[in-house]
């Protein structure tokens, strides 16, 4: 598997998503996320994201052109649109807008509305709190999960994002430097298992484990074609599936962005503009118990963590794999990377 540097791959994505139609800066923000993904380990976010984002632009399922604008606007709460644009560039300047907002009044909610596929919600969230702030994401998505009790999908999977800042460490250290330590970074959907897992035992001919998925009639299946037309479930049964339907309500309704159910699926290039919607929320720890008391409280929470053999931190795995990319850069499969450049 070809390896190439960071630089290159941003610029392969970059100029297939210009090529496709989108705009300088919404190709260069889309480009950086996506690598940025990548060298996480999160390909399923990565380049091979490129062909499909390109697609949409082709066939109008995402704008190019846009450029998104804030359209609401009181205190510490803001809207932006997206303007049916790919939702990077939107979900950036919400990310701005709440760091801005959360300095000056302490805390802050940023809705998108009019989005896109937003890809690792990790990745925004992770910046906030390099900027000292704690911050959570949340995004919507097609229908793929049903509601509790039921049988047709109506929520996505929805996957929730937080971010906590660590206390700074001197240069010279692990973590040290601007910015210090690498935030603590939760990063999860909510199915029970991943999409892309049941493609691919779909794929091979493989059965899934029962607990996974729906079939077309809402009974339960291990026939993972079956799955693939049916719903599948979310994670921890109907406790799961609650914490997507506040996603969904706190993504939508706050924002008038479209529902799962409303938004045509991302697996067939043809369909309608999605409409989906993000919600980021940013907190100042200054503004209650104070940073000093908040490190100490988070620090302590870390340590008793680590004292148990083989813990290990959430997000640690993905900061290494990314510091590592960065010096060495990312394996790449022949066909994505074929597909990049034509």
């Amino acid at each position: 598997m070809p390896r190439i540097a960071l630089t290159e791959a941003e610029a392969l994505a970059r100029d297939a998503l210009a090529a496709a139609g989108a705009n300088p800066r919404m190709a260069a923000l889309t480009a950086a996320a996506l690598v940025a993904a990548e060298a996480e380990g999160q390909a399923g976010h990565g380049l091979s994201r490129v062909a499909q984002y390109a697609a949409f632009l082709r066939n109008g399922r995402a704008d190019g052109t846009a450029e998104p604008a804030i359209v609401a606007s009181r205190g510490g709460a803001v809207l932006v649109d997206a303007r049916h644009g790919l939702a990077y560039p939107a979900v950036a300047l919400a990310v701005e807008e709440a760091a801005r907002r959360a300095a000056e009044h302490g805390i802050a909610f940023a809705g998108v509305t009019n989005s896109h596929h937003a890809g690792a919600m990790g990745l925004p969230v992770a910046a906030l709190a390099r900027r000292g702030l704690v911050a959570l994401a949340f995004t919507n998505s097609p229908a793929a999960m049903p509601v509790p009790g039921g049988r047709r999908p109506l929520m996505g999977t929805n996957p929730v994002a937080a971010a906590f800042p660590r206390r700074p460490t001197p240069p010279g250290k692990p973590g040290g430097g601007p910015g210090g330590s690498d935030p603590l970074v939760i990063d999860m959907a909510l199915s029970e298992v991943a999409r892309g897992k049941i493609m691919v035992a779909a794929k091979e001919g493989r059965p899934i484990p029962e607990g996974w998925a729906l079939d077309a009639e809402g009974n339960p299946t291990t026939d993972a074609k079956a799955a693939l037309g049916g719903a599948m479930l979310a994670m921890g049964g109907s406790k799961g599936a609650l914490l997507a339907m506040i996603v969904e309500l706190l993504c939508c309704a706050l924002t008038g962005a479209a529902f799962g159910f409303e938004a045509d699926s991302f697996f067939e290039e043809a369909g309608n503009r999605p409409r989906l919607g993000q919600a980021i929320l940013a907190l100042d720890p200054g503004a209650l118990a104070g940073r000093e008391a908040f490190f100490e409280r988070l620090e302590t929470f870390i340590a008793a963590m680590l004292a148990d053999p083989g813990v290990r931190l959430p997000g640690s795995r993905r900061a290494a794999l990314a510091a590592r990319a960065a010096k060495e850069g990312i394996e790449v499969p022949e066909a994505v990377l074929a597909a990049l450049r034509r």
